[in-house]
């Protein structure tokens, strides 16, 4: 015991600092990993052509043998989306979540034709034993059913992780189990990691019993047609809205993919019950518009989304109509702001009424804490240590800001990067060491194969566009055959630029009767030389692609 007593704790995130998203979190003891969330983060517009980023699971494969478990907080996607890739990669030996996340989780494996039975629920009064860590959880409030903290003891301390919270004393589901929580923090809780996404923010967060007000509001004031686009993972907020259509009547089509399975999801669980409300897309169209509802993916801007289409005119079942109202019941995503911008100024062309969140108009409110409600949780568990995660560096440091005020000492309080690691024993806690961690690009069916070059040259394209060279040379008489041709795509336009294409057709030319003593280098040649050119003459760095055909007849 006396030795066992000499091994550290240590406590690490893969994803979830200096980022909204592919939240991983790992505790290690000995021979024993323990893993909390596998998420993704959605690409922001410099990643061109990834479909979703997730962890580097390096440490984890090189480790493999000491995991034993994966548990989830809750099935968000920046909780759960990176558990496919996860178990493509790795052994996972069992997934603990819970009922609402479960069958998130299994539809995204049976996607990928991935065949993994060993899943298991859990709820607030379930508790999990191993060597070195014993398993415990508290209900959160969250805009999804089901969300969990954990609280983790082991032989050097307790590490409570938040998950994603708020503190909303007249919520549409639970209640948050604020005396478990006080229990445990009198228990004595070593680390605290908790949720700064709206560390920022100052006050509460409203309540989402105020949303449903504000909605039924605008349902009992409008006569034509109401389009509802939210978050599709929001539970709660669709369960209101389906009860607000409920109570005035309205029958209720769903629009997007991601809507209609979270929607099934939450009739299987339960959460909602009126399934006779809803009716196909296809007879949207053939009931009267103030007995129709229209609930929607596309809160976002994301450009193939129905409501992004719906704005664009370019929907197949939908066309909007003056007397139409369109409520955006969601928040910016960060990086999210112009695409929103763009749908809401294309609704506002076609003329039809558009409600967002505002102070008059409280249509929406966020499933995280404000700053209040993070000092709620800080006094509620009394933590020794503190590391806030799940946000960008300036929410974690005003987390961090937010702790000392209440009273955590500021040495005590860490503002760690993905794959710093803080190493637990007797109580104490220090940070001394780094596990490798980074990101992996996923780009349809190619995982981890999009290196920083390739991504590079993307950008290249994007921005500068792309000269393809086309030429005929006999390496053994040691000649070119037909004038280089040049063709381009988003460098110039063509009709605009003939002399400029001319010129560099002619440089071209040049440069291969010059070389044609080195024909293995003659593409290396053309390239470096006419990107000096190019960038000389028009300030621009476009991909060059030398195509040379070596005829010997």
């Amino acid at each position: 015991m006396e030795k066992e007593k000499q091994w550290p704790t240590k406590i690490f995130a893969l994803g979830g600092l200096g980022e909204v998203g592919k939240n991983m979190y790992c505790l290690e003891h000995q021979n024993e990993i323990i893993i909390i969330d596998a998420g993704i983060m959605f690409p922001q517009g410099e990643l061109l052509g990834i479909d979703y980023v997730i962890p580097d699971f390096s440490y984890l494969k090189k480790n493999a043998e000491k995991i034993k478990a994966l548990f989830i907080t809750h099935g968000h996607e920046d909780h759960i989306g990176g558990i496919p890739f996860l178990l493509q990669s790795i052994n996972i030996p069992v997934i603990y979540a819970p009922t609402q996340a479960i069958n998130l989780i299994r539809n995204k494996i049976k996607e990928r034709k991935i065949a993994f039975k060993n899943i298991h629920a859990y709820d607030n009064k379930s508790q999990f034993k191993f060597q070195h860590f014993t398993v415990d959880f508290f209900t959160t409030t969250h805009s999804t059913p089901d969300s969990h903290g954990m609280a983790i003891k082991t032989k050097n301390g307790r590490v409570v992780i938040t998950g994603d919270f708020k503190f909303d004393f007249t919520p549409i589901g639970p209640m948050a189990d604020l005396y478990k929580m006080a229990k445990i923090g009198q228990e004595g809780v070593t680390l605290l990691l908790s949720d700064s996404t709206n560390a920022l923010n100052p006050g509460f967060s409203s309540s989402e019993s105020k949303v449903d007000i504000a909605l039924n509001e605008i349902f009992k004031q409008h006569n034509g047609r109401i389009i509802v686009a939210t978050f599709a993972s929001n539970i709660h907020r669709l369960k209101h809205i389906i009860d607000t259509c409920r109570k005035n009547n309205r029958k209720v089509a769903i629009f997007g993919r991601s809507m209609e399975n979270n929607i099934e999801n939450a009739i299987e669980n339960k959460y909602i019950n009126n399934k006779d409300i809803f009716i196909s897309a296809n007879d949207a169209n053939r009931f009267p518009d103030e007995k129709i509802c229209l609930l929607c993916t596309g809160s976002q801007g994301e450009p193939l989304a129905a409501l992004s289409r719906i704005a664009n005119g370019s929907h197949r079942q939908i066309e909007l109509k003056e007397d139409d109202a369109v409520i955006f019941s969601s928040s910016a995503i960060p990086g999210n702001a112009l695409s929103i911008s763009k749908t809401i100024n294309k609704l506002y062309l076609k003329n039809v009424k558009v409600f967002t969140n505002t102070i008059l108009d409280d249509i929406h409110t966020s499933g995280h804490g404000k700053q209040e409600e993070l000092k709620l949780m800080l006094r509620l568990f009394q933590p020794k240590y503190f590391a806030p995660v799940h946000g960008e560096y300036r929410m974690l440091k005003a987390h961090v800001d937010l702790a000392i005020e209440c009273d955590i000492p500021k040495e005590n309080a860490f503002l760690l990067k993905n794959g710093d690691v803080l190493s637990m024993k007797d109580g104490r806690i220090k940070q001394n060491e780094v596990v490798e961690a980074g990101e992996v690009y996923i780009d349809g069916n190619q995982i981890g194969n999009i290196t920083n070059s390739i991504m590079k040259e993307r950008k290249i394209m994007a921005s500068d566009g792309v000269v393809i060279i086309s030429a005929i040379i006999n390496d053994k008489q040691k000649k070119l055959l037909a004038n280089p041709h040049i063709t381009t795509r988003g460098f110039v336009l063509v009709n605009y630029n003939a002399e400029l294409l001319a010129e560099l057709e002619k440089k071209t030319e040049n440069i291969i009767q010059q070389n044609l003593d080195k024909i293995n280098k003659l593409s290396s040649v053309i390239i470096a030389e006419l990107s000096n050119h190019i960038f000389k003459t028009t300030g621009r760095k476009p991909i060059i692609f030398p195509l040379i055909t070596n005829k010997n007849s």
